[in-house]
């Protein structure tokens, strides 16, 4: 296998600037998170989401971030193999040197966090691109329409519930056509407010379990055929997924706690190495600055850290 002859320090140098572009996204995340342990309905976590959903500059760098992921682990394989094809026959015996033991290290909490991705996406990432099932919420504006309203006030002047009402209109229209022989354009109307009762029928049971925001602008817990109806039914009404309260659901299962606690840990060991050593590969740590830096970069990583962890383990707790 023939791979293309790129110095191990150039390779060393990407993986570091990757690592350090990574490093800063974790902070944003993590910042983010706290908004779910605000008890306010998921009001600010759900803004949030909605902009990084809505805006295509956020797109944009979402297909970034996934590339530059990628390409970290990439580059980190292509290193890890070219040195290793540099030096067929192996030590007889392993050095007991620290670079080792980090290195060593390093594969394992990386192995770690990316089987942890695989499942974090399946849980969230994936069930924004509409791949797998969650929880969904939609803009009770969003809902608001003509024909909706026509069958609900013309039902109260009847006397009728609105399923009766499109039973009566649907009777009389099939009484004319046999008397025609010809279908209308009341059989149309009919059959579009048969599918705008579906709708009514959500909001009917968004209100009674009272998924309704207090502000009233968000009904919330959606099913995913709730959410298949309302983009058939009303497209414009963009149905979103509710990541509020599927983290607190999530984190409600003590399995699911202690699978995202370990990855936290392996994270967290992670940066450990990753900080200093990016720093000392881009030439930036010099014997003055060296102690400064190990310190900076043990205190943001346990930062990190104490950020991820506190909300599984706060939400757990009920707080």
């Amino acid at each position: 296998m023939n791979l293309p002859k790129i110095h191990s320090v150039t390779k060393k140098i990407v993986v570091a600037l990757l690592g350090g572009f990574l490093l800063l996204f974790v902070l944003f995340h993590a910042t983010a998170n706290l908004f779910i342990l605000r008890h306010d309905e998921g009001a600010w976590y759900s803004a949030f989401c909605h902009f990084m959903g809505t805006n295509w500059i956020v797109k944009i760098f979402e297909i970034v971030l996934l590339g530059v992921f990628l390409l970290h682990i990439l580059v980190t394989l292509w290193l890890v193999f070219t040195n290793r094809l540099a030096r067929p026959v192996r030590y007889h015996h392993k050095p007991g040197t620290k670079t080792h033991s980090t290195s060593t290290l390093m594969a394992l909490t990386g192995i770690l966090i990316f089987a942890f991705l695989i499942m974090h996406f399946c849980q969230f990432y994936f069930v924004k691109l509409g791949w797998v099932k969650g929880e969904y919420m939609v803009e009770t504006a969003k809902l608001q329409d003509p024909q909706i309203s026509g069958i609900v006030n013309m039902s109260q002047q009847w006397g009728l519930t609105p399923e009766e009402l499109i039973d009566e209109l649907e009777q009389e229209a099939s009484m004319r056509a046999e008397d025609t022989g010809e279908q209308d354009e009341t059989a149309q109307y009919i059959s579009e407010l048969r599918e705008k009762m579906a709708v009514m029928q959500i909001v009917a049971r968004a209100t009674e379990e009272g998924n309704i925001t207090s502000d009233g602008k968000w009904l919330r817990h959606l099913t995913y055929d709730e959410r298949q109806t309302l983009r058939k039914v009303m497209p414009e009404s963009k149905p979103e997924p509710d990541f509020y309260y599927m983290c607190r659901n999530l984190f409600h299962n003590p399995l699911m706690v202690l699978l995202y606690l370990i990855t936290f840990v392996a994270l967290l060991l992670h940066m450990l190495h990753a900080f200093p050593s990016a720093f000392q590969t881009l030439g930036l740590a010099n014997y003055t600055y060296a102690k400064a830096i190990d310190i900076i970069g043990k205190v943001y990583a346990w930062l990190i850290f104490i950020m991820f962890s506190a909300v599984p383990v706060l939400v757990y707790l009920g707080l």
